[in-house]
């Protein structure tokens, strides 16, 4: 009976959505990439599956052309609750800075925003819902930052005002 109660209670205070797990069955194509050559840029991206099953977000970026960033994207429907208060990645990642960003809405504009650091070993990333902060063409909105009960769509971004070559592996995306 104790055990019972125990596996209960865990199950109530472990809550985790799973966003995207990747595996060697992942349908890659759910991903898709928006990088800086709709504005003229020649920055490149791709999302695929490295041989243990993990996506893989790698390319590069220049800053010719008034250029400057890869994106890739996922559409989602996410109904948040309020145990749910974070959004956790599991990447590897080649020491260089991204920005996770969510949407609640598809038609907006702009994204809700928080960068993110890498290093070369697999790391466990949280970061709170109500730290993503409304962002628009890289300038800071004057709105109250994340507070909604829905996400629409997920993206990682890269634009770092140089160019330079990036490999972001990942593993699983959560909301904790």
């Amino acid at each position: 009976m104790k055990n019972l109660i125990l596996i209960v209670l865990l199950m109530t205070f472990n809550t985790e959505l799973i966003v995207f797990d990747f595996d060697k069955e992942t349908n890659i194509n759910q991903w898709y990439q928006t990088n800086d050559d709709v504005m003229g840029g020649i920055s490149s991206s791709k999302m695929l599956l490295d041989k243990n099953g993990n996506g893989v977000f790698t390319g590069n970026v220049s800053i010719e052309n008034n250029g400057g960033f890869a994106m890739t994207r996922l559409p989602v429907k996410i109904e948040l609750t309020a145990d749910l208060k974070k959004i956790v990645l599991h990447v590897k990642g080649d020491g260089k800075e991204y920005q996770l960003r969510i949407k609640s809405n598809n038609n907006t504009k702009y994204w809700y925003i928080h960068s993110f650091k890498t290093s070369g070993s697999m790391q466990k990333i949280e970061i709170a819902l109500n730290d993503f902060y409304p962002s628009f063409r890289g300038y800071k909105l004057d709105i109250e930052n994340f507070s909604a009960n829905n996400i629409e769509e997920i993206a990682i971004l890269i634009g770092n005002k140089k160019n330079e070559s990036f490999k972001l592996v990942i593993d699983k995306i959560s909301i904790i």
